[in-house]
């Protein structure tokens, strides 16, 4: 159609090919072949050049206005990929959604507002091209896949009593000293009742643990922490405004437990549009240095 278009315009087969790149008999063979399609004359053809028949003429005219939707189709594809806006599907955790995540994204979108953003939240790893998710905010060890991924940062984790607790069951001074309080486990994490702590010399000690209370929420175990039903191992942003405030007390502090890597997943590796790389970008510099230890932090109210 754009050929046909040039064309006439032209009234040349010669200069329509050249116009659109391409040689004088594949632009002749190209609109023979519409014509034949169509079962049709669109041209008339002289030794003076050509011009359109009355079908042509008609034929042109819609033509013209289908080329122009296509070519302002693809200025929006192109500028799309190139600027920040539009819809953004962003899927994360309960707890670092929440505390973390959603605080940033109402900062993003007051940076940004050419840009809407759907968040949701979800322990369960998605299946990202099912949920139509742009990006992922995932954490620990990324399994080998398919998916395009961007590294984040760290995320540091604490064991944490709080002080009335401390004070009827005494403190805790090495890892094997956890095995006589009551913990507070994560049920969603495997081996939960594990934990796994390092030394500054680089030795890990693995400790079984058991307490009163079990649950898949960091901040309903936080809550039991500050209540004084046990020691809980908990992210630091969970928990890095109540230990400030003195509602928890940071524990075993010349041990450490295993810091997980963030990342940010893709769909695809390929062809990431500007709006979520330019998101990425925002969040990789906001998850910089001690990121756990900013305002989003929680205290024992969550």
């Amino acid at each position: 159609m754009k050929l046909f278009v040039r064309v006439v315009d032209l009234g040349s087969f010669s200069k329509a090919a050249a116009d659109v790149g391409i040689g004088q008999p594949s632009a002749t063979k190209m609109v023979a072949q519409l014509e034949k399609k169509l079962g049709s004359r669109l041209l008339f053809r002289s030794t003076h050049g050509v011009s359109p028949t009355e079908v042509g003429a008609l034929y042109y005219e819609k033509c013209k206005l289908v080329a122009h939707h296509v070519e302002e189709a693809e200025s929006v594809a192109s500028l799309m990929q190139t600027q920040v806006q539009g819809g953004i599907r962003i899927s994360t955790t309960m707890d670092f959604g929440r505390r973390v995540l959603a605080p940033l994204v109402l900062r993003f979108l007051q940076l940004n507002p050419r840009v809407q953003i759907e968040l949701l939240f979800d322990d369960h790893i998605v299946n990202m091209v099912e949920q139509g998710i742009d990006v992922a905010i995932r954490m620990g060890r990324l399994a080998d896949s398919t998916l395009g991924a961007r590294y984040l940062g760290r995320n540091p984790w604490s064991v944490v009593a709080s002080p009335d607790y401390l004070a009827r069951r005494g403190q805790p001074m090495v890892p094997a000293d956890l095995t006589s309080h009551d913990a507070l486990i994560i049920s969603t994490v495997q081996n939960d009742s594990r934990w796994h702590l390092t030394g500054a010399d680089g030795e890990t000690v693995t400790v079984q643990l058991k307490g009163p209370l079990r649950s898949n929420n960091k901040s309903a175990l936080m809550t039991a922490a500050c209540a004084g039903l046990g020691i809980a191992a908990l992210p630091t942003y969970v928990v890095h405004g109540a230990i400030a405030s003195g509602a928890l007390v940071s524990l075993l502090g010349d041990w450490a437990l295993p810091t997980q890597e963030m990342h940010a997943v893709y769909p695809s590796p390929r062809m990431v549009p500007a709006k979520v790389n330019g998101f990425v970008e925002w969040l990789h510099a906001q998850l910089s240095e001690t990121w756990w230890a900013t305002r989003w932090s929680g205290s024992c109210v969550t």
